[in-house]
């Protein structure tokens, strides 16, 4: 029995012996200096891996949820971190798209907008807070992408697009965004994309309503060949005028940033040729399959009649803004003044306000009575 007990610990001490060696033969193979050594981290394969892809540790670890997706990879990564995106707008859509550009790591990112952060934005453009109402919006978004995502570059363009500078600005990244709200804005970032070569990301939202297409792309229609003509400025809703609901433009700015994140790791856009609607409030979503490009289009035909931007404003009777329009339907001796309806709050009078109810319930005059438009004749 001892000289068992005394053969075990023999064995010990050998086994403990060949342990220590094997432990001084791993450092000597190991450098203390490796680039991909983490604390702690028993990943001895990431030094390999880390060493391949020229990625460093720390977006390795950033980015890894995303990585081990069969359809990034490590290369989706890379071409990701050497992309670039133009955002045309810092409101409702362009917040969370450039929210998740940012996020995913992609190399560069531009903002355009020439507006200032205002307390009605809030509810919708989550970039901005409300100690920033007052500031440029594009310099907001900045201030909060850069505490997101730190290696991500971000170009600000404070400036309205239009015809003298958005060649310039497009030639400068790989695909845009449009995240605009106006009618003019959309025929310009179409016309330069088709002339630029640059696939185009086009986001709506409305009401409870949003819209998502993607044009010149996959030799796809553009958006000439689905509208060759604008609508009558009398008709087009924006948000000031027809309301939004936040979580909308949420979801329609973020499906837009995947639809680039797909283009850009070479994963075909769901939406090219296909428009997406989606309704909130009935909880839906469906998409309609479109026509094919045009060859009758004015742009992007084999023989265009238009080969260089034009005055857009003039061309849709609108202008290239999205704030608010004033609008004078009645002429001077139909319209009364504030000063004017000042001096006969005292006299016997009907006040009958025409708005929707929702509007009359948010502010009213006293006395009045709420009667639709409609209702009257």
């Amino acid at each position: 029995m001892s000289e068992n007990k005394t053969e075990t610990l023999r064995r010990i001490r050998e086994l403990e012996s060949e342990l220590q060696s094997l432990r001084s033969s791993l450092q000597r193979d190991v450098p203390s200096e490796s680039p991909c050594k983490s604390n702690g981290d028993e990943a001895s394969s990431l030094v390999v891996h880390c060493k391949q892809c020229d990625l460093p540790n720390y977006e390795i670890e950033k980015y890894s949820r995303q990585m081990i997706l069969p359809e990034v990879r490590v290369q989706g990564q890379l071409k990701l971190k050497s992309s670039s995106v133009l955002v045309v707008g810092t409101g409702g859509l362009g917040c969370p798209a450039a929210l998740y550009l940012t996020s995913a790591g992609v190399g560069t990112v531009g903002l355009v907008d020439y507006d200032t952060v205002d307390l009605s934005n809030l509810h919708r453009q989550i970039l901005h807070t409300e100690d920033k109402v007052g500031l440029d919006k594009v310099d907001s978004a900045i201030q909060y992408l850069n505490r997101l995502n730190s290696s991500t570059k971000l170009n600000a363009h404070k400036t309205a697009l239009d015809s003298s500078n958005a060649m310039d600005i497009i030639n400068q990244y790989d695909l845009v965004l449009d995240c605009t709200d106006n009618v003019a804005t959309r025929y310009l970032l179409n016309d330069a994309c088709i002339f630029a070569g640059k696939p185009l990301v086009s986001g709506s939202a409305l009401r409870f309503e949003g819209q998502l297409i993607v044009y010149n792309y996959m030799n796809g229609p553009c958006y000439r060949c689905l509208y060759p003509t604008p609508p009558p400025p009398e008709t087009v809703t924006n948000c000031s005028d027809g309301g939004v609901m936040g979580a909308v433009t949420g979801v329609i700015g973020s499906l837009q940033a995947m639809e680039a994140i797909k283009i850009i790791t070479n994963n075909l856009s769901s939406f090219c040729g296909k428009l997406l609607l989606y309704d909130a409030f009935a909880g839906s979503f469906r998409s309609i399959k479109l026509r094919g490009r045009q060859s009758s289009c004015l742009v992007c035909s084999e023989n265009p009649q238009i080969t260089k931007l034009q005055d857009y404003e003039l061309f849709c009777g609108s202008k290239a803004t999205d704030k608010e329009a004033p609008i004078e339907i009645l002429g001077r001796d139909q319209r009364i003044t504030v000063k004017e309806y000042k001096k006969i709050l005292t006299e016997d009078h009907l006040l009958v306000d025409c708005r929707p109810d929702v509007e009359y319930e948010i502010c009213s005059l006293q006395p009045s009575i709420n009667i639709l438009f409609e209702r009257l004749f």
